[in-house]
């Protein structure tokens, strides 16, 4: 069975930075693609951020230049390092290997 357990998110101010974790267990592929999601309230779940193997990354337009994901086999973990963050980045972020997610962590940029 696989699962993904994510951390690192929190209360930030507009202009700082979190890095949010998924730590991986059970059998997947080094080359499965990996996918940050979020969510805020009343909206869809939206794509943020995608790393394909070998070494293919994809954002979503409002993130692109402030957010970067990564990841670390050899930790089971991925990454996404959030930047410049804006208030509208406020969501709950969710960790995806297809077909399994992650139970989210709260990210809240506020003043």
């Amino acid at each position: 069975q696989v699962q993904l357990v994510e951390s690192g998110g929190g209360l930030v101010q507009p202009g700082g930075s979190l890095r949010l974790s998924c730590v991986v267990s059970g059998r997947i592929s080094s080359t499965s693609t990996m996918d940050w999601y979020r969510q805020a309230p009343g909206n869809q779940r939206e794509l943020v951020a995608s790393l394909t193997a070998p070494v293919g990354t994809h954002y979503a337009d409002s993130v692109k230049g402030r957010f970067t994901i990564s990841r670390d086999n050899a930790k089971n973990t991925v990454y996404l390092q959030m930047n410049r963050l804006k208030p509208e980045d406020t969501a709950v972020y969710y960790c995806k290997t297809e077909p399994y997610w992650g139970q989210g962590t709260q990210v809240t940029v506020a003043s």
